[in-house]
């Protein structure tokens, strides 16, 4: 019998075999690497971990307790959010509940390095906070814009939930759509405040994840993640971003200006009346500053405006949401119920930041109090010395604050910031000065103790 032999060509087709799995192969992987893959490696390295350490005085649950604790006891505390790297020189931006009452905040790369951060500032009312880490060539996230956001489309979230739990320090990756966009979000029992024009995405968002990015398909940053909606406290599938436009503009303003520096247009709005389902459609002008950009425009109280830059305004949140990312010099128009033709203004610094100010004792800043900035500040009075700033020490020692306003300082009835430091000049001798005053909407007094 005659052996089995393989065919004169079986090695030749074992070699056209091995020449054509690589261009498989490739195939594969190109087939893998999806734009959400190509949009995770673009951003990842430049979302980090805010680790953040705080300390709150002990407070005694018994008497018996109190004998034992140390006069100033404290207690530390550590928690952790997501932060994202925006310029090489170590800008980074994560949330204000995020880092709110830290008393030391620590960055932590995605290599694993650790590296003391610094607060830049913060805007509660945003919920955006800037940190600066030391470093140079830092890796940059690409930032996008939420002008042209498409609903439906690709949304990334990546952040670290889960903090230090895990062995490494890489960022966690989770994929959505974009599920609406200005969104007003009102606080729940949990939450701190309100949310206004924001981006909702059903990508999974947990708490750890606060302060992270969320991400296009093409890798670019389009929001700060912030909040989520949920009943057991993990994701639910209702995640919110403040839009990167925002955040950047406030970041902007806390490291030219140190503070943040919103517009006025000087009117104040109430809601309308809901229909039988509980909608509403616009908002009724309840007050017009006297030479406010509003009254140059002829808007009065009674005025319904159903429309602001070209969205719609269904209430009082969606206002403020619009007033929130205005800045000087914006303009402004206003659609307003009955009115063929549209309202234009254009916005104005906040009369309190404009004002002359008379220093007291070089630790008191004060302000006259003129319709304008009543309406500004929500103010009862009419007239009066705004106190604008004062130092800590100051403050302590006189019980006074910043947003008083001095009505009355013994028998002299103060209506002007002049007509205090005139007050104060005329002084001699010591003595006591009662101080009447107003203060979130309430009067009072305090006693001051005048040495000449």
């Amino acid at each position: 019998m005659g052996s089995a032999c393989a065919p004169e060509n079986a090695n030749a087709d074992a070699g056209r075999v091995l020449q054509t799995a690589p261009p498989v192969a490739q195939e594969i992987d190109q087939s893998r690497t999806t734009a959400i893959v190509r949009a995770t490696a673009r951003v990842a390295p430049a979302v980090v971990s805010v680790n953040v350490l705080r300390a709150a005085p002990v407070q005694a649950r018994s008497m018996w307790e109190s004998l034992y604790l140390p006069p100033g006891a404290q207690r530390r505390s550590a928690s952790f959010g997501s932060g994202v790297i925006v310029t090489s020189d170590g800008i980074v931006l994560t949330n204000h509940h995020v880092i709110a009452g830290a008393s030391q905040i620590r960055v932590t790369l995605p290599g694993g390095r650790d590296v003391d951060a610094e607060l830049v500032g913060t805007d509660p009312v945003a919920d955006i906070a800037v940190l600066r880490i030391g470093g140079s060539d830092l890796p940059v996230a690409p930032v996008g814009t939420v002008s042209g956001l498409m609903i439906g489309e690709w949304a990334i979230a990546i952040g670290n939930p889960l903090g230090n739990y895990v062995g490494d320090s890489e960022p966690t990756v989770t994929a959505g759509v974009v599920s609406a966009l200005n969104r007003n979000i009102a606080p729940s029992s949990s939450d701190e405040g309100f949310y206004f024009g924001m981006i909702q995405t059903d990508a999974a968002i947990n708490p750890g994840n606060s302060g992270g990015a969320l991400v296009n398909a093409d890798g670019e940053v389009i929001g700060i993640n912030a909040s989520i909606i949920s009943r057991s406290g993990g994701s639910e599938g209702l995640g919110f971003a403040i839009p990167i436009d925002r955040a950047l503009q406030i970041a902007q303003d806390l490291l030219q200006h140190g503070e943040v520096r919103r517009a006025w247009v000087g009117l104040d709005v109430e809601p309308v009346e809901a229909d039988a389902w509980g909608r509403t459609r616009g908002v009724r002008v309840s007050r017009v500053a006297a030479g406010s950009p509003a009254a140059e425009a002829a808007l009065r109280p009674g005025d319904m405006l159903v429309g602001a830059n070209g969205r719609a305004l269904a209430g009082p949140l969606d206002w403020e949401s619009i007033l929130l990312d205005l800045r000087a010099g914006d303009p402004l128009t206003l659609n307003v119920d009955g009115q063929r033709q549209a309202t234009s203004l254009v916005a104005i610094a906040f009369p309190s930041a404009t004002a002359a100010r008379v220093t007291l004792f070089q630790d008191i800043e004060l302000i006259t109090v003129t319709p304008q900035i009543q309406l500004e500040r929500g103010l009862v009075s009419e007239d009066g010395a705004l106190i604008a700033d004062i130092s800590a020490e100051l403050a302590g020692s006189l019980g006074l604050q910043a947003g008083d306003v001095i009505l009355q300082m013994n028998r002299v009835r103060i209506r002007s910031a002049e007509d205090a430091a005139t007050f104060f000049g005329s002084l001699q001798g010591s003595g006591r000065v009662v101080v009447y005053l107003e203060r979130d909407g309430s009067y009072g007094t305090r006693n001051l103790y005048w040495r000449g």
